[in-house]
């Protein structure tokens, strides 16, 4: 069946057109998940008093690309530089340091460093924030091949919060899990309270 278009620039179409699209046509593509935003949420926490969250369904046999944003984390210690995903491999936590990473962090003041190892127990996703009132961060990190298991998982990730000095500090980076794995779940430790929402990111092209 050819479809029409909306009559505004639609990167998101996915199927041949003939003309501008009817009501009809809107309802039914969008019920295919063939128009509209290229992002679905997956789930969303809001939490306190905790010192991580799990999404444990993250339809890894879906997307090869998930993204997860974060507003107002508060770590479980001030300044805090342990933040990290761990990764479930089909179902099994991987907690050994096996993780590598590397990042860049840069503060109000001028001072910028890097920090890189081999041998993590995650991958970085925040910065070294503070817990005091009002000392919250905020992050976006993309991860890649999750649900792969003849590829290995990265992450890449930007954050900004106030750090335990009550500077302002940003960081970005990424990180790798150096093993072919199925990842079907997450796991962001060192956090106490905050929001994060899991989004899976649809493989959309014109046709």
């Amino acid at each position: 069946m050819p479809y029409g278009y909306i009559g505004q620039n639609q990167p998101n179409q996915t199927v041949s057109n003939s003309g501008v699209f009817s009501i009809t046509d809107v309802a039914e593509l969008q019920s295919q998940g063939k128009l509209g935003g290229s992002l679905e949420l997956i789930a969303e926490e809001t939490f306190t008093g905790v010192t991580f969250v799990d999404f444990t369904s993250i339809q890894e046999n879906k997307y090869d690309v998930h993204y997860a944003v974060g507003s107002n984390i508060v770590p479980n210690t001030d300044a805090n530089s342990g933040c990290n995903i761990q990764f479930y491999e089909s179902g099994v936590l991987e907690t050994a340091s096996v993780y590598q990473y590397a990042n860049q962090r840069g503060t109000d003041t001028g001072s910028f460093s890097e920090q890189r190892t081999t041998a993590s127990i995650g991958v970085r996703f925040l910065v070294p924030s503070g817990n005091a009132t009002n000392e919250t961060s905020q992050f976006y990190t993309y991860l890649y091949n999750l649900g792969n298991s003849a590829k290995y998982s990265f992450n890449t990730y930007h954050s900004y919060g106030i750090a335990g000095s009550g500077a302002s500090i940003m960081a970005f980076g990424g990180g790798v899990l150096p093993q072919t794995s199925t990842v079907n779940g997450l796991r962001f430790n060192a956090i106490k309270s905050g929001t994060i929402k899991l989004y899976g990111v649809k493989q959309i092209w014109v046709t």
